[in-house]
C-alpha cells in the first residue's frame, strides 16, 4: 500500500473564494509566497496526475507541498 499526500496552499477554487476574493487576505498571502501568485487548479492536477502515474511508482509516505513556497518562508 502506497500513501502520499498533496498539501495545497491557497488555490483559486470556489471552495476558497472567500479567501482569494478578499483583497487584504490575498495581498498578505502573496507577500509571503516566493512564486508571487495564487495557485490554480491545474497546479494541483499536474501533481495528482504524476502521483497516479507509473512515474511515481517509487514514491510513498510523502507529503507533496503545492503552495508556491509559502510553507518555507
Amino acid at each position: 500500500i502506497r500513501v502520499n499526500v498533496i498539501a495545497p496552499g491557497l488555490i483559486k477554487t470556489k471552495f476558497s473564494a472567500a479567501l482569494w476574493q478578499n483583497e487584504a487576505i490575498t495581498e498578505q498571502f502573496l507577500h509571503r509566497v516566493p512564486l508571487g501568485r495564487l495557485g490554480e487548479p491545474e497546479d494541483i492536477a499536474g501533481l495528482a496526475i504524476f502521483l497516479a502515474s507509473p512515474a511515481a511508482a517509487y514514491c510513498t509516505g510523502a507529503v507533496f507541498m503545492a503552495d508556491g513556497g509559502y510553507i518555507t518562508m
